[in-house]
């Protein structure tokens, strides 16, 4: 008999590629039963409606995918050089095989507007990587708003690389963002003199 430890995880690793790569109104939990190896009984124990199912896949995904791309980004050498290398990052997640969009954007467009548990969780992420490319401008010294400037540029990337089934819109993003990133003058706090420097 498996541990609930191992049944949760087969559980979610099934609804992850089941709820990503099919939608999550076109999945029942009898398929996930049937993918995950996981008694039906044992599915209900663990995750007693398909809704926490769905929240619990979101977390983990939100976490996964958040941990990926600092990991990826924050290794570079500058915060300019960390700013430009999330486009590589996305680059490297659109050549995907199973690559189909933000599950995040594809889970509130089925179920946003019915489900205020999921809309909830995707303005989270959203958030969350604003708030980190937000964090990425503010070390590179550049003004607050060019972290929202670049976000939106990396979700427009995301949502055409996903209709038209190319990665090539990482790149495309990753050239706007270094225009914007040269043509950026350095933040006000970080413009000003110490006063030091100023005698």
């Amino acid at each position: 008999m498996i541990s609930p430890e191992t049944a949760e995880l087969r559980i979610l690793d099934a609804a992850e590629t089941l709820f990503y790569g099919r939608g999550i109104q076109a999945v029942g939990m009898d398929e996930i039963r049937s993918a995950s190896g996981v008694s039906l009984k044992r599915l209900y124990q663990l995750f007693p409606s398909k809704g926490e199912l769905i929240q619990a896949y979101l977390r983990r995904r939100d976490i996964r995918w958040r941990q990926r791309l600092a990991a990826y980004a924050d290794a570079q050498a500058t915060p300019e050089e960390s700013i430009l290398a999330v486009f590589d990052w996305l680059h490297e997640w659109f050549g995907e095989p199973d690559f189909r969009g933000c599950a995040f954007s594809n889970s509130f467009g089925e179920l946003g507007a019915t489900s205020s548990a999921v809309a909830e969780t995707a303005r989270a992420h959203k958030e969350a990587f604003f708030r980190y490319l937000a964090e990425l401008t503010a070390a590179a010294g550049k003004p607050a708003a060019l972290g929202d400037h670049v976000a939106l540029l990396a979700e427009g990337a995301i949502t055409t690389a996903a209709i038209t089934g190319s990665a090539e819109p990482a790149h495309q993003a990753k050239a706007a963002a270094r225009v914007l990133l040269d043509a950026a003058q350095p933040s006000a706090a970080r413009a000003q003199p110490s006063p030091a420097e100023g005698a």
